[in-house]
This record gives structure tokens, sequence and C-alpha cells, in this order.
């Protein structure tokens, strides 16, 4: 079985997070022993700031406020009041020269209907993750794009709106991938700040990744020293060599 507190523990220190990793697991049925959720929310992003304090389990009529999350996550029995508010969203986003039509077939979308969402602190996970979250700023966003170049062997995507589009596209990709998310999740979401960006890890391969983070942290920051100090020399007027600069901060 895996060690999510251990592995939300790695990530968590090796690239000084401020917000917990979040799991996110698509399943047929609410899983037993797991709260659904109570209460609203504006659009379905805002679950995973909600999943910062306590594992619940979502379903279509949870997510119905938001006609793009419910057609990225495919959302299964969908109401004709949700429909219809996706058909509407997506005229107004026309009209604003924001999507248009010829976009909407390149938004990733699950591709098998979503009958329920668990959501959950990675360390608190009840379920296995599909997908996990990390909220990263730039430096932070180094080390895992790094990390995820290494384990993926390809270079991450680095997607827009919709935010939540996200998930799909590393469920369907199996790689990860990296939102700067979009103007409604940054309206609805607290954490996710100017400075912050919205990586999202395939749960498959999160051991690989937590590894490959946990190195990098640790080699980024001892390099960073060594470019600082080599940096303060050159600008006192030293030309020391590479072994020098090495030793200095040994």
């Amino acid at each position: 079985m895996t060690d999510f507190q251990r592995i939300t523990d790695t990530l968590t220190s090796s690239l000084s997070l401020a917000v917990t990793p979040i799991a996110v697991a698509i399943r047929d049925q609410v899983p037993e022993g797991v709260p659904t959720f109570e209460g609203s929310v504006a659009a379905g992003c805002r679950f995973w700031q909600e999943a910062t304090a306590r594992p619940f389990a979502t379903v279509t009529a949870d997510h119905e406020l938001c006609g793009i999350g419910v057609h990225t996550h495919n959302m299964a029995g969908a109401s004709v009041q949700a429909q219809e508010e996706l058909g509407a969203a997506l005229q107004v986003m026309a009209q604003l020269d924001y999507v248009r039509p010829q976009d909407v077939a390149g938004i990733p979308v699950l591709p098998a209907a979503t009958n329920c969402v668990v959501y959950a602190p990675l360390a608190q996970t009840p379920v296995d993750p599909d997908v996990v979250l990390l909220f990263a700023q730039a430096s932070q966003s180094l080390v895992i794009a790094e990390a995820a170049q290494q384990v993926d062997e390809s270079f991450a995507s680095a997607m827009g709106r919709p935010a939540c589009a996200v998930v799909p596209q590393v469920i369907n990709s199996g790689n990860a991938a990296m939102s700067l998310g979009c103007c409604g999740a940054r309206a609805y979401l607290d954490v996710l700040t100017d400075d912050v960006a919205l990586w999202a890890l395939p749960g498959a391969k999160l051991a690989a990744y937590s590894e490959r983070i946990a190195a990098l942290g640790g080699a980024n920051q001892t390099l960073g020293s060594f470019h600082a100090r080599r940096r303060a020399d050159v600008d006192g007027g030293e030309r020391p060599t590479l072994q020098q600069s090495l030793d200095r901060i040994s």
C-alpha cells in the first residue's frame, strides 16, 4: 500500500509547499465510508481548495453550477439546465473572443462519463488518486518541471483556460501538466494567487515524481548557492574557475 503521508511529507519539504498536495480520484460511485460534499460551490475547481481540509466525494449535482467543469469532467447525467449553462457560457466566451468555436474541440475531456469525483488532502486520501495537484510558485515549478521531464521523458504541457481541464489532460495523457489557471479559477480559489500555478501529476507515477523532486530539490538548493557565490565573486572582480567556485560552497 502506498504511503501517501510519506509522499506528502517529501513533496512538501522538498518544495517548501504552502498548500498541501491534493488527491483527485474518478470513481463509478461514492466509495464506502467517504462523506459526500455538503453545500455548494460556484465552480468545480473550488473543490480543490475545500479538499485541503478534509476528504469528500462529489456527484454530478455538486458540479452543476459550472457548465465548463461538467463538460471537462464528463459528469454523468447532467441536468438540462447544466447543459444549457454550458452553451450559454460558451456563447459569452465566444462573444468576448475568449474561446472561439474551433477552440472547444481542443479542450481536454474525460473519455468516460464520471459519476463521482473524490477529493482529499493527499495524506488522507481514502482511495488511490488518479491525479495529484500541487500549488507551486515559479521556483517550486522549476523543480517539478525538471522532475516531470525526467519521469515522463518529455516536457510538461503548460495550459491556460479552463483550469479544470488539467485533470482530464493528465488522465488522458498519463503525463504531468501545468495549468496557469483561468480567470474563473483565480476568482474562486484563494490559494491560486497571482504568484502560483497549478501542477497536476498522474497518480500512477506519483512515487517516481516524489523521488525525483526530492533529489532535484536538493540539487537545486546546492547549485543555487554555487551560482550565488560565483556571481558575488565575479561581481567583485574575481575570475574563479568552476572548481574554485565549488570549493567555496563545500
